[in-house]
Formats: C-alpha cells, structure tokens, sequence
C-alpha cells in the first residue's frame, strides 16, 4: 500500500466545489473517477480544503492510497492526459501511510482577487470580484488586525455545527491598481469565512462600518449579522502547509 500526495491547480468555475455530490462534476469526483481509471482501483481521494462552487485552487493538496506501481514521476503526466484542462496535477510524491491532506496541515492561506474599475471586464467576471467606486485602502490596513489572533468566528461563517474557534496567523491587503488582492493565512477556515471576511473588509473601505462594527459582530458571535459575501469567483486557495 503506498500513500501518494498530489499537489494540484484548478479553475474552479465549471465545478460544483471539490466535494463529491451526486449528479455534477465535483474537483473530487473527476479525480476519483480518473485515478480509478489509471489504478483500475477504486480509489478515495483526500483534500486539504473542501472549496466550493466556483472557487479555486493554486496548490490544493489531496492524497489517496494505492496498491499500484505506477512511477511517481509518470503520475502527473498520466492524470493531466486524462483530466479536464481546468485541472493540473503539478506534482506527486510518496508520504508516510498516517499521512492525511486535511488533518496533518498545520495552516492554509487563501488569496481573494478584486478589481476596482467603473466597468467590469468580460474576461475577469469568474476568476475576480468587480468592485465599483473608490475604496479607502488605508482604512481597510488599519482594521484587518482585528481579526488576528484565535477567536470565535461564527459569526464569519455559513457553515453548520459546532468547532468554530480559528486562529488567523496573517492578514494583508496588497493594491496594484485596478487589483486589489486579500491575504489569509490561518489553521483552518470555516464555510464562508474568508469571503464574509472580504465582504466587511470592503464595507468599511467603503466607509459603510467602522472597526467598532467589526468587533461587535465578532463579539456576538451570531450568524447573519453580515448583508452579503464577497463572490466565490475571487477565491483562491493558495497554500497548504504540513
């Protein structure tokens, strides 16, 4: 039994998220499908961020385990043969059994990708989030640091259940006009979080709240405080550390 670790790059606009669902083309279901074809195994395949519809990944990380010998250095050429061009296997390397793409990562980082131009373009509308008007990036710096630290992000998330305590180790904000690009980096995310987390931001760069409304929704720690998310067309997962 060998455990073999894929690092992989996907246009997430033709996919209903990476999760397997019955009746559409998944990120998951697709490299099952594949990975079964070349192992004629049924394989299950692991990923380190369940991103959803319309969103993407730079370097998403998953593993499956396998009885085939295939060489690692002919997996990627196999897989990128037979999958779609919107997903590219970048690299394949052979890790210990206990290894686990979701549950071994020590952190994950994502970038979300706006543009703030009076007009949208045509060729951005799925891989960036058109914003309108002008913005004060300055006053966006100066609030992000509020959401540092370990805290109870509940109220940043659209996601069901009980574990919503993150830690955000990083948060940035970089402008190369007309991009403006959003950095995270945390132990974990919740469902919607770095989206809602966008949203505030650009709500205050817009001078619509401030940092004292930003504490008060964290400190209510209730859902649906927030009035709209940032579009999943402008999510990257970016970076996956073990």
């Amino acid at each position: 039994m060998r455990n073999i670790k894929l690092t992989i790059a996907y246009d997430g606009s033709p996919f209903f998220g990476f999760q397997v669902q019955p009746n559409v083309p998944t990120i998951q279901g697709i490299l099952e499908s594949v990975l079964t074809e070349i192992t004629k195994e049924d394989v299950e395949v692991i990923g380190a961020g369940r991103t959803d519809t319309g969103v993407h990944a730079i370097n998403q990380v998953v593993n499956f385990k396998t009885n085939s010998k295939i060489p690692l250095e002919k997996l990627p050429i196999a897989l990128n043969s037979l999958l779609p061009y919107s997903i590219i296997v970048k690299d394949a390397e052979e890790v210990s059994l206990d290894f686990h793409a979701r549950f071994s990562a020590k952190s994950r980082s994502y970038l979300y990708l706006a543009y703030n131009t009076p007009y949208p373009s045509p060729f951005l509308r799925n891989y960036a989030w058109h914003i309108k008007g002008e913005l004060d990036i300055d006053k966006m710096k100066d609030v992000m640091h509020v959401f540092k630290g370990e805290k109870d992000f509940i109220s940043f998330s659209k996601s069901d259940g009980e574990g919503t305590i993150r830690e955000i180790y990083d948060i940035d904000i970089f402008k190369k006009d007309p991009f403006i690009v959003f950095y995270i980096r945390a132990n974990g995310f919740l469902r919607g979080m770095v989206r809602l987390i966008v949203r505030v931001l650009v709500d205050v760069g817009y001078h619509f709240i401030d940092k004292s409304d930003i504490e008060n929704i964290l400190n209510a720690r209730r859902r649906g405080l927030i009035k709209g998310i940032a579009p999943p067309s402008g999510l990257y997962l970016y970076k996956i550390e073990y």
